[in-house]
């Protein structure tokens, strides 16, 4: 019989023990607001499993421990905020393009710069995406609860190590440091993936040659495989083909379709009352929470609402607001940022409905009756 696991818990401590049950051995990272608290218990947690935990000089100095820790086989994370986050940026995209494993937690404040250090925001939702150069592919979570944390951060290994890709996780100050009761699953009710590992003799060896999946089987280095990465273009021994535009396009692609080809498996989003709705609030984190209660308080009135909560941002749930926009008459877009995921909706809608937005970024979360009021405007 599996035995319930009840606990009270803030979400920086549900992601540092998630990580754990998700096979993370390795935490490089420095201490800023609000994330210090995952690295804090890291320090404590990963020396236990046999894991190690290193208190870095710097963001950028962390994200290439954690990489280069995943390259030697180990399951790997760092978790920082908005400054930090953008120092990270180069070896996120080295991470990327060297297709290697790797989960970043950015615990999101408001900014730019130092910003406000200690409330939430969403104003990295685009960074997140487009924070390193040129056409890279990412998969981005978002959690809006305590539970959501701990089962995201979960995830977002489980993909890393599936598709070979960082993946970044978004929290924010706000769910960072709110305390829920939650129920721990037990953890022979939570799936773990590992990474695909080679099967040829190590002479045959070529670390970026794949088959139909797109994703390279990936030895780790001390494995007795001798292979080469390279954050330049490369061919499938590893080695830069910079002189060869084929190589190049065929590379850049196949990053973009292991993703692409899979988006049934990645993408999850939720609907809350949005079968017969004719406004749907769009939103997602810690907004997603006053969106719900606002539609509650909606259709308390009579009036028919819904909530398309999006878990995962990127690759954007583009396809699921295209379905829903054919019998709708309205979305709203909530977040606490300057409009950045409502130019995306209005993207994918096309015209064929409005697109409201009420958004706000100093540091204070939209209250349920501030939505509730602009949908009354609406009608």
């Amino acid at each position: 019989m599996v035995k319930k696991i009840i606990r009270i818990m803030t979400g920086n401590d549900a992601c540092s023990e998630a990580a754990i049950v998700a096979g993370c051995r390795f935490f490089a990272g420095y201490p800023i607001t609000p994330a210090s608290e995952i690295a804090e218990v890291c320090s404590q947690l990963l020396p236990k499993v046999g894991g190690k935990f290193i208190q870095m000089e710097d963001e950028i100095a962390s994200i290439g421990a954690i990489v280069g820790a995943s390259l030697a086989g180990v399951k790997s994370m760092t978790a920082t905020s908005g400054p930090g986050f953008s120092l990270m940026q180069e070896n996120l995209g080295v991470a990327a393009m060297c297709e290697i494993p790797c989960v970043v937690v950015d615990v999101m404040r408001v900014g730019p710069s130092s910003g406000i250090a200690t409330t939430p925001s969403q104003g990295d939702f685009m960074q997140s995406r487009w924070g390193t150069h040129g056409d890279h592919p990412i998969i981005v979570l978002v959690p809006s609860t305590v539970r959501e944390v701990y089962d995201l951060t979960v995830r977002a290994f489980n993909l890393a190590e599936k598709y070979r890709t960082p993946v970044i996780l978004l929290s924010d100050a706000m769910i960072g440091h709110m305390s829920e009761k939650i129920e721990i699953p037990d953890k022979s009710e939570i799936e773990i993936v590992n990474r695909k590992k080679p099967t040829v003799p190590i002479k045959e060896y070529l670390p970026y040659s794949t088959d139909e999946s797109k994703v390279p089987p990936m030895a780790s280095f001390g494995d007795g495989y001798i292979w080469y990465t390279s954050s330049i273009i490369h061919n499938e021994t590893g080695f830069p083909a910079t002189a060869e535009p084929k190589i190049a396009t065929e590379l850049l692609d196949r990053l973009h379709e292991k993703i692409e080809d899979n988006l049934d498996d990645i993408i999850q989003v939720e609907e809350y009352f949005t079968d017969d709705a004719d406004i749907v609030l769009i939103a997602c984190g810690s907004v997603a929470r006053s969106a719900r209660s606002a539609v509650d308080k909606a259709r308390k009135e009579g009036i028919k609402v819904g909530l398309l909560r999006p878990l995962t941002l990127w690759p954007f749930p583009e396809g699921e607001i295209k379905k829903m926009k054919k019998n709708k008459k309205l979305f709203i877009v909530c977040e606490m940022n300057r409009r950045q995921i409502y130019h995306k909706v209005k993207e994918a809608v096309e015209g064929s409905l409005p697109v409201k937005y009420i958004n706000q970024y100093n540091g204070k979360l939209i209250k349920p009756l501030e939505m509730l009021t602009k949908i009354k405007e609406e009608i």
